[in-house]
């Protein structure tokens, strides 16, 4: 009986070791996926700017302009309307233009492996 009781055990710790790194495996991947879509996100705004001399005024545009075929899922927050937008400086030489976005972060509170905050990843 006491034998059985110490295999029992063992195995409850070694699960517990199992759904911690599985866990942190997850995470790992969430982040992969935000740094992507942020990169991603990023360079169709340069893009945008590059070809119109302007900055998009929503991240829709990106996708009714051909840039991005959808706006991505921020995979923090699992929604793709969570996205923070930065908005670009207003054009002295025209100010009457609209402002677009300049910058997009994620939405969401949380703090990464690395201990900073998923809204502040650059």
């Amino acid at each position: 009986m006491i034998e059985m009781l110490i295999v029992m055990t063992l195995i409850i710790i070694l699960a517990g070791l199992g759904m911690v790194q599985y866990r942190t495996s997850v995470q790992r991947t969430e982040e992969a996926v935000l740094k992507e879509n942020l990169f991603r996100l990023r360079d169709a705004i340069d893009q945008y700017y590059a070809d119109k001399t302007k900055y998009p005024g929503s991240l829709g545009d990106l996708v009714s302009e051909g840039y991005i075929r959808e706006v991505p899922k921020d995979p923090m927050t699992q929604s793709s309307d969570s996205w923070q937008t930065t908005p670009a400086e207003p054009d002295a030489n025209n100010p009457a233009s609209s402002v677009g976005i300049y910058d997009v972060k994620s939405g969401s509170d949380r703090t990464g492996l690395d201990g900073t905050r998923y809204s502040e990843w650059d």
